[in-house]
């Protein structure tokens, strides 16, 4: 059967060749023409000139599928981590040599729960970063960690057990079994999203080793006690939970924007007038009026202040004459809000307060001072501002600048204390103490008014619980101290966006001191000491770098494993010139988790503490010596990169600032990225009680209805990677479905590339690029492009400008435009013809930089390519293998001009022809002399010709090229003229040149082979063809 086809394809071309026989044979070419028609020959009917040629057309060949879903996706996902190395990878590239080293510091996750979609967005993102570095050659430095310490995860894994009924060590284990259950979840899930890493080597900040290095940084703090008073303990207010028994740090709050309270404004009678008032008063009763939204503060009063450059009025309110004194400008608003007129008695500046006594309201013979205050605003209140010193950071200020009391009234669990007298005591203040506080009030003829206030309140954000302001005997860093110089590093900082580092700078200023104490079990205790009888801390260098030793050796359970002696041996007592150990007692507060976390970049970035003698890399002794070793020609340890969200701003992106000012004096990263919070479609933050949280292993796994289908690792990266990433993260169907489709796309781009690369030897088939068809050295030239715009957009941590500078080469510069022009010279031209070999040189190099612009985002896919791609050796990997492989050669000075020249004039051309099929017409080209003529020349020598550069290009059936159009145009001709500003040597040589064009219908057959329209006649070939097929028989 064969042999009768070759035969009858031989019988045919011979008919053919006589009937175009024209000076001795066939037309020799060097220069091919292709259509965007051609998509290779359909099988027709039995015994048809297209089925007789069909088998003779080289149809795209390759193995790699076109679209991969459901359980088949997810092996293949699966197979390409373990038959490529992603597990090994990290270790790999750690032990190549290269000249730089690129530290991304992990953030430590949250170890209390399940992996979801904010850690995918954070990881995934880390990821991309990581997998480009190494790709370019540089040593990538990523340790993964997890923050492992604090109450949440000791609430969970105590569950329903009460702490009291349990042992510190009992606590401990639980909430470390809990810990490590959660790692293990989370480690696996990492894996799976294709995260490059050593996953048996992280850090958790529970090893002993960290902890001892996290001791190490407190020592270095607090041996600066005395210059800095850097770490102190004190009795003042502190943000406190009663639903957790802790204090908590800024940090730890969350703030309610819809909290309700019972506001009030109340008198405080005025027993002394301010000297200066009193003439203006004439002895009458005044009182001056406050305005609180927390009442259940009002018996811990101590003063009420006032601004001394503000005015302030005494008022008559016409209702009932009583006097009242408040502030000039807050006496309208006043007179609305008390629903009476308000008449001006006298006015007066704030100064002439001064010497003012109130009586206490609710307290019998008790009387509290007038005193100026520069924290008195006027949005709100009166102008006057209760002050309670044990309930509020300002009142606390005040106190201490009057030598004012700090009497605390609220005991742990926010009930008031016998201090606050018997009529309140044990009442919650949050509860039934607030209201008994107002009844007071109103019994005593104090209330004025009382109100639902709307405003944002600090809430426990681990219990979602309102919080109160109790002073409470803890420890603190003077973050005061500190501030100018981490505001000064933190200029040095590159910060994306750029308008994080305002809130970072304000968070800053608002912080004078850090409380790190906390009253849990679960955490690195603090190594005080405490005097038995006098209570007095014994904490030093001796003492805390006695208990760092033993917490590297032992782990911080040696705090409550070991006897006193054990902690405060002999030789410490005597270099601290102490009494005997049974003289103290262990402390039994532990430090606060965002000290354990900011203290991550002295043990994971091996930075040798001053005065530490250990060798640096001995801290991470845990790690194997690849990851131990030192920072590659570097000087300074600093992380190239922190990537962590917005939440980080006040929380660990500024405890890790802080500490590394204290010990370094240098931030411990040059450049921060704050991404957004994963979203719900909507918009909304993910709730369970809401039934939008997203689950990234059901992304990847598919759900349990047809809803959710198996999208697999790559669409979750997608997602992360094309999103705005510096605003809320939107996740659901309508994203996920985009991505896979996105991805779909792709996969079909790519198939082209690789199904028409089939048997193409790269070595020895390549064609030099100065001998490459133009349009193919231009597609290099735009390849070119690409990747620079790529890399740097991977370099300004732009995924999303990745996503879409690869949609827009892969849709128009390939699909749309290279891809239509070359089918024709792919399927119909000889397999080793000239142009053939061009144009697979071109597609090779297109395929590999594609392939490689996509693998930090799309490690999977890009490796699966890797398999089937040509020129390598087939046990090779895309990641080890290296970074886009782009040449300067590609860009020839004119190529750019002549084929966009000839672009312009092939727009105008399918303008003139809508709807209609462009290769059905003969094209008519008339340029004057100049450079557009000489640039269109390049392109096709011949006046007329049916298989130059510049016939492909127009996708016409042949291209006539002249200084005008000719004068015999038939009536039918479609007219259509333009010009093209041409741009060479960088601006030096400039020249608009115009065009015109005539589109002619084709006198000429479509060929059976190729279906272009050059054959003389329906049943014969054109001359190509005949070409191809007498080399072939």
């Amino acid at each position: 059967m064969l042999l009768c086809r070759v035969l009858a394809v031989s019988r045919t071309l011979t008919r053919c060749a006589r009937r175009s026989h024209r000076g001795g044979g066939l037309l020799h070419r060097s220069l091919f023409w292709s259509s965007s028609r051609c998509h290779g020959v359909s099988p027709g009917e039995p015994g048809s000139a297209q089925a007789l040629y069909r088998d003779t057309v080289l149809l795209p060949r390759t193995e790699f599928p076109m679209k991969l879903t459901g359980q088949t996706l997810l092996d293949r996902e699966v197979e390409i981590q373990e038959k490529c190395g992603f597990a090994d990878l990290y270790t790999w590239q750690r032990e190549r040599k290269a000249k730089k080293e690129f530290c991304l510091h992990d953030g430590p996750p949250y170890a209390n729960g399940d992996p979801h979609v904010g850690h995918a967005l954070n990881k995934i993102l880390k990821d991309i970063r990581n997998r480009f570095e190494m790709l370019k050659g540089r040593q990538v430095h990523y340790i993964p960690g997890w923050d492992c310490h604090g109450l949440p995860i000791e609430l969970k894994a105590l569950g329903g057990l009460g702490a009291m009924d349990l042992s510190p060590l009992q606590i401990r284990h639980k909430a470390r079994q809990f810990a490590e259950e959660a790692i293990a979840r989370q480690k696996a899930a990492f894996k799976r999203w294709g995260v490059m890493a050593d996953w048996d080597q992280c850090y958790c900040t529970y090893d002993a080793p960290y902890e001892a290095a996290q001791l190490t940084v407190f020592q270095e703090m607090h041996n600066k006690v005395v210059t800095q008073g850097l770490i102190y303990q004190d009795y003042k207010p502190v943000f406190w939970s009663p639903s957790s028994r802790t204090a908590l740090a800024e940090a730890e709050l969350e703030y309610n924007p819809e909290h309700v309270s019972r506001a009030i404004y109340a008198t405080f009678p005025l027993v002394t007038l301010p000297p200066k008032m009193a003439s203006k008063a004439d002895q009458a009763d005044v009182s001056v009026l406050v305005w609180t939204t927390q009442p259940w503060t009002i018996p811990a009063n101590q003063a009420v202040c006032y601004m001394p450059n503000a005015q302030y009025s005494l008022v008559r309110k016409k209702a009932d004459s009583q006097l009242l004194v408040m502030a000039t400008e807050r006496s309208v608003s006043m007179a609305a809000v008390l629903g009476t007129e308000l008449e001006t008695v006298a006015t007066f500046t704030g100064s002439e307060l001064k010497g003012g006594i109130c009586k206490h309201p609710t307290i019998p013979d008790k009387e509290v001072p007038l005193l100026p205050a520069n924290h008195v605003t006027m949005t709100k209140g009166t102008g006057l501002v209760h002050t309670a010193p044990a309930h509020g950071m300002d009142d606390y200020s005040v106190a201490s600048q009057f030598k004012l009391p700090v009497e605390c009234m609220v005991d742990e669990d926010g009930n008031f204390t016998e201090l606050a007298g018997s009529a309140l005591q044990n009442l919650s203040v949050f509860k039934e103490g607030n209201e008994k506080v107002i009844c007071m009030l109103r019994d005593c003829g104090a209330l004025v008014k009382e109100e639902s206030c709307i405003h944002s309140y600090p809430y426990d954000w681990r219990t979602k619980q309102p919080v109160v302001i109790r002073p409470s005997k803890q420890w603190f860093i003077n973050t005061g101290s500190l501030k100018d110089k981490a505001k000064e590093a933190l200029q040095k900082v590159r910060v994306l966006p750029e308008s994080a580092r305002s809130s970072l700078l304000s968070m800053l200023d608002r912080r004078t001191y850090w409380c790190i104490s906390r009253q849990r079990s679960w955490g690195v205790p603090i190594p005080v000491f405490y005097q038995k009888e006098t209570g007095e801390a014994l904490m030093n260098k001796h003492t805390v770098s006695h208990v760092a030793n033993l917490f590297k050796e032992k782990g911080s359970d040696c705090w409550w494993e070991l006897p006193i002696d054990a902690l405060l041996p002999a030789d410490v007592l005597k270099k601290s010139k102490a009494g005997p150990a049974t003289d103290y007692v262990r402390g039994e507060d532990v430090l606060d988790i965002w000290f354990d976390s900011g203290a991550s970049w002295a043990a994971v970035l091996e930075e040798e503490l001053e005065g530490d003698s250990e060798e640096p890399e001995s801290r991470l002794s845990w790690l194997p010596a690849s990851l131990r070793k030192p920072l590659v020609a570097e000087t300074d340890s600093r992380a190239d990169m922190y990537v962590e969200g917005k939440d980080q701003i006040g929380g660990w992106f500024q405890s890790s600032l802080l500490t590394s000012i204290a010990v370094r004096n240098k931030a411990p990263y040059k450049s921060l990225v704050v991404h957004g919070f994963a979203v719900s479609e909507k918009g909304e933050k993910m709730s369970k009680s809401v039934g939008n949280v997203v689950d990234p292993d059901t992304v990847i796994n598919g759900g349990k209805d047809a809803s959710m289908p198996a999208y697999g690792a790559d669409v979750l990266r997608w997602w992360v990677a094309e999103s705005n990433i510096f605003s809320e993260v939107q996740i659901g169907p309508s994203a996920l479905n985009s991505a896979r489709d996105n991805i779909h796309k792709l996969r079909n781009t790519l198939r082209f590339l690789l199904g028409n690369l089939h048997g193409f030897d790269l070595q020895t088939q390549a064609v030099d690029p100065k001998e490459m068809l133009y349009i193919d050295q231009y597609m290099l030239h735009l390849l070119r492009e690409y990747s620079m715009k790529v890399t740097d957009a991977y370099n300004e941590f732009d995924a999303g400008r990745v996503v879409r500078l690869l949609q827009a080469f892969v849709n128009r510069d390939l699909s749309s435009f290279y891809f239509s022009i070359i089918k024709d010279r792919l399927y119909c031209d000889a397999e080793d013809s000239l142009g053939r070999r061009s144009c697979q040189t071109a597609l090779e190099e297109i395929l590999d930089g594609v392939t490689r612009s996509i693998a930090p985002i799309l490690p999977h896919l890009a490796e699966e390519v890797y398999w089937h791609a040509p020129g390598h050796d087939k046990e090779e990997t895309l990641f080890r293998s290296g970074w886009i492989k782009s040449s300067s050669v590609w860009r020839r000075p004119g190529l750019e001009e002549a084929v966009e020249g000839a672009c312009a004039i092939r727009d105008s051309f399918l303008s003139s022809v809508p709807g209609k099929n462009p290769a059905q017409f003969d094209l008519s080209i008339a340029i004057e002399p100049g450079l557009l003529f000489e640039l269109m020349e390049s392109l096709q020598e011949e006046p007329s010709s049916t298989c130059s550069q510049l016939a492909e290009l127009m996708m016409a059936a042949r291209v006539n090229l002249s200084g005008e159009l000719p004068r015999d145009l038939p009536p039918d001709a479609l007219l259509s003229h333009g010009t093209f500003l041409i741009n060479l040597e960088g601006g030096v040589i400039r020249e608009e040149g115009s065009y015109n064009i005539a589109a002619v219908p084709t006198s000429a057959n479509r060929c059976p082979r190729c279906r272009r329209y050059t054959a003389e006649s329906a049943d014969c070939l054109c001359l190509r063809c005949q070409a191809v097929i007498s080399q072939a028989s």
